[in-house]
């Protein structure tokens, strides 16, 4: 990575990134302070720990530079204080100490780089640089997260993935107006659910919602499912019968897999949509009906088209909002947040003293393909509670094919939560290397091995590998991507 000096580009009209210095020695301090001013930062100073708690808690600031020793605590112990109370500074640790453990333990701490004494004015100058550049990143993001509405759920959907945030946005955006809404989907993903959540955020909210699974009911009797009869109108007909279409008049009509629909009872359907007018079998009385549409089908509709199986007309005149459901399998940790949600409703539900999932069980949940979605997830979870006993759902607990899953995560890696309780020492593919005899070497060629190290027990994962550090991934990515550009 090249360093453009601040001078290089009009700043004029910028605000200068702020940088607090801890360091106690006055004439070092003076020297980062120089460094850092030259390339126009705005930078204060503090001689000791406390002193550097009470400014950031008073002040916010986008980079901090900090001596590991200082005259009343350490520097780690100012990023466990910054930790503690949710401060997320960006923080470059300096050090006489070249050691991988001190290095890897600042690391693990919050710090975003570290500098061995005597320090190059270069690198101080781009590590800062960097550092402030990612604050300025996590400040847009979060910024971004707000206006777009960053939810850990929506009505009565749970989870925070990304796939699951342009689902919100869409229904958010979608539901006030009276268009039709298509909802694709694997089994199991939530379409009900979504029309649901499409129904309560529009101004239909006070009306019906009524649903009707055109793959549940015979095709010779889903015309008078979804449009009605009187009585006599066919044989069985004792009674008359005010249909989906006219129950659900003001408010939102859901038709579920709406691709099993007889082609021919499709012409009838769009008829309706055109018209806004429903006859009940047998009867000559045409009534006007004010329904919203939302469909909904595991198929891919355009191939049905293709196939001659829909109306391609029909499939215009509902496909236009679509909102495809993400399989839970790409969710992310909502599959976490999903089996927790689960498991205490069922625990409440069936007084069970269940509270909590153990790592290895969350690791396999994690790695399993979910072919049934939040529906099997569901199931399951209802299954452990009712069979078992106890207060954490341990791996045993689980079926053979789930906890068949947890062989593919890499042994003993269960999250940054879990590493975070866990010693350096205690990482298997980590463990050797810092319990063998001390080889003593260049810092930077130190934590290349240990980084290459861990990539390698982790099968070339950048983010297990990061795991089992217990940094982020960014920083590998960083360090990776620097030691590329000096290979170059």
């Amino acid at each position: 990575m090249q360093f453009q000096a601040a001078g290089d580009k009009d700043v004029s009209k910028e605000r200068r990134p702020s940088v607090l210095v801890v360091e106690d020695t006055p004439s070092l301090s003076a020297t980062y302070r120089a460094i850092l001013e030259k390339q126009n930062f705005a930078v204060e100073t503090a001689a000791t720990g406390a002193e550097a708690l009470e400014r950031l808690a008073h002040g916010a600031f986008d980079a901090l530079v900090l001596d590991v020793r200082l005259p009343d605590m350490t520097g780690l112990d100012v990023l466990d204080a910054l930790r503690e109370r949710g401060d997320e500074t960006e923080a470059v640790v300096i050090t006489a100490d070249g050691s991988i453990n001190l290095a890897v333990d600042a690391m693990r701490r919050g710090a975003f780089d570290f500098i061995v004494k005597p320090l190059n004015a270069h690198r101080l100058a781009v590590t800062v640089s960097n550092a402030t550049e990612r604050a300025r990143l996590k400040a847009e993001v979060s910024t971004l997260r707000r206006e777009l509405g960053d939810e850990s759920g929506f009505c009565q959907f749970i989870g925070r993935s990304a796939a699951m945030q342009t689902v919100y946005r869409i229904i958010r955006n979608a539901g006030p107006s009276n268009a039709t809404v298509f909802v694709l989907g694997e089994s199991g993903t939530g379409k009900e659910l979504c029309a649901d959540a499409v129904h309560r955020s529009s101004k239909r909210a006070s009306g019906p919602f009524v649903t009707l699974n055109c793959a549940a009911i015979p095709k010779d009797l889903l015309e008078s499912e979804i449009f009605g009869h009187v009585r006599g109108a066919f044989s069985g007909a004792t009674a008359d019968r005010k249909g989906a279409a006219l129950s659900a008049d003001g408010g939102t009509l859901f038709l579920d897999e709406i691709c099993e629909m007889d082609i021919a009872l499709q012409s009838k359907l769009l008829r309706f949509l055109q018209n806004k007018e429903v006859q009940r079998l047998g009867e000559d009385k045409v009534q006007r009906c004010d329904v919203r549409i939302v469909c909904a089908s595991n198929r891919d509709p355009l191939a049905e088209v293709q196939a001659g199986r829909f109306r391609e007309d029909l499939y215009y005149r509902l496909h236009v909002i679509p909102i495809e459901l993400p399989p839970l399998r790409e969710r992310g940790e909502d599959i976490v947040e999903l089996a927790e949600w689960f498991l205490a409703r069922f625990s409440r539900e069936e007084g069970k003293a269940f509270n909590a999932l153990s790592a290895d069980a969350l690791a396999a949940m994690r790695h399993h393909s979910w072919p049934g979605n939040v529906r099997q997830l569901e199931n399951l979870m209802r299954r452990l509670v009712v069979l078992n006993d106890g207060h954490t759902i341990e791996l045993h607990m689980l079926p053979a094919d789930i906890r068949a899953s947890a062989a593919t995560a890499t042994p003993g890696v269960h999250g940054p939560a879990a590493d975070a309780r866990r010693p350096l020492a205690s990482t298997p593919s980590l463990a050797a290397a810092v319990d063998a005899p001390p080889v003593v070497g260049p810092l930077e060629a130190t934590i290349r091995e240990a980084i290459e190290r861990a990539i390698t027990a982790s099968g070339g994962s950048i983010p297990k590998a990061a795991q089992m550090l217990d940094v982020s991934p960014s920083t590998l990515y960083r360090r990776i991507e620097a030691w590329e550009s000096a290979a170059q």
